[in-house]
């Protein structure tokens, strides 16, 4: 069991490892190396929750109903790796596009994979599955260390002189190591022989929606939907923002943002149970708003101690909120409807919820964009301001309750 352990553990590393190494220092490649503006930013980004709501189709139609879940793996990994190198040699935004699209068309189902893969071949899943999956987070983070404090792909001058660049190519490199190893995880053949048909609707999700009649999960619901909108001005527009005030090592400290998110998910039960999901969830939100103060008021004097303190909170603003929710999704679906549930929750929120919020950061910042200098102040506060809104309505319209599970036999 140790060995499978192990080789469940590289597998996650290097998923994340891989959109670590490029997708955190997007927004300044494409500014720096195509001047892109805030809408071309937004549309790259934008193609991660394109991917999140074509996902479910693939893995409906494809990995739970014909093939091994490693074998389809190594086989989206594999093309995954050719159209990174593509994005590698791409001269200007249009050519960039379309395969930074396919790249995370095909990327985004291997989230799903990898779990699917975990929870298969562990013997106690509830216990073993986060000792395995915090090494995607460790991946994560030794990615934006590598950018940061090995190459120096992200100091000032190689990103003028066009370094950035060589974060896909080792996306490509690691692609392919990935690819490769997945034809040596233990087989995981589909559970769906095909029996009934594929049903679009329970492929998105959609079985759940009969949760939203309580108006519990309704508020919980659209809250989530709307949170993500101020997420997403934090992935599109984080790595720009240090890299133009004149952060050293913008991407390495970055990582601080994962390294907490490891601190707080061993703080996350304690907190459920002395505090109650409302609260809980409440404090996520507030942790969005309070970030992006820090970073408005931290940013136009390069205060390191407020922006530094900003990207710590990643890991209240993610595992508070979004774990926590998902932890309240399962226990509201029961037994029937639980993959269900999870699958709505996704792609809504980063299916729909981020897409507009990519879209509405990439406005934002081209409407305070001064002849390449962005005004940091405005930008952040709007999605400080949204926040501290959906927080306040979230805790008007939302009733405390417990979290409490029916029988899984």
């Amino acid at each position: 069991m140790r060995a499978i352990t192990a080789r469940l553990s590289v597998m996650m590393f290097l998923q994340f490892f891989i959109w670590g190494c490029w997708f955190v220092t997007l927004g300044t490649f494409l500014a720096a190396n195509f001047q892109a503006t805030g809408a071309q930013t937004g549309l790259a980004f934008s193609t991660q929750s394109w991917g999140a709501i074509i996902a479910p189709f693939i893995i409906g139609l494809i990995a739970d109903r014909y093939f091994n879940a490693e074998r389809i793996l190594a086989v989206l990994h594999l093309i995954g790796a050719v159209l990174m190198y593509q994005m590698f040699r791409a001269q200007d935004f249009t050519q960039f596009y379309p395969y930074v699209l396919a790249y995370m068309i095909a990327y985004m189902p291997t989230l799903a994979l990898v779990n699917s893969i975990s929870f298969r071949q562990l013997t106690d899943p509830s216990r073993q599955f986060s000792l395995v999956r915090v090494w995607g987070t460790i991946g994560w983070i030794v990615a934006g260390l590598v950018i940061s404090f090995v190459f120096h792909w992200d100091s000032q001058q190689s990103v003028a002189s066009g370094a950035l660049r060589n974060t896909f190519m080792m996306g490509a490199v690691m692609s392919l190591l990935l690819a490769i190893f997945s034809l040596t995880l233990p087989a995981t053949p589909p559970m769906d022989t095909g029996a009934g048909g594929f049903s679009l609707r329970a492929a998105l999700g959609l079985d759940a929606l009969k949760l939203l009649r309580d108006r519990n999960f309704a508020v919980f619901f659209l809250s989530s939907v709307l949170i993500c909108i101020p997420l997403a001005f934090y992935y599109q527009n984080a790595s720009p923002f240090l890299t133009e005030i004149g952060t050293s090592n913008a991407t390495g400290k970055l990582t601080i943002g994962q390294m907490s998110e490891v601190g707080f998910m061993l703080l996350l039960p304690v907190f459920l149970l002395r505090f109650g999901i409302k609260k809980t969830l409440l404090v996520g939100m507030l942790a969005w708003a309070v970030r992006y103060a820090l970073f408005a008021y931290g940013g136009p004097a390069n205060i390191a101690t407020l922006l530094i303190l900003g990207i710590a909170l990643h890991g209240i603003c993610y595992d508070f909120f979004f774990v926590s929710g998902q932890i309240y999704t399962d226990s509201k679906a029961g037994t029937h409807y639980r993959s269900a549930a999870q699958g709505m929750i996704t792609l809504a929120t980063y299916g729909v919820g981020m897409l507009v919020g990519f879209s509405a950061a990439g406005a934002i910042a081209d409407r305070f964009n001064v002849n390449g200098q962005h005004d940091w102040f405005q930008i952040w506060i709007y999605p400080a301001a949204f926040a501290a809104l959906i927080m306040i309505l979230f805790a008007l319209l939302f009733r405390n309750e417990a979290i409490t599970y029916e029988s899984r036999r």
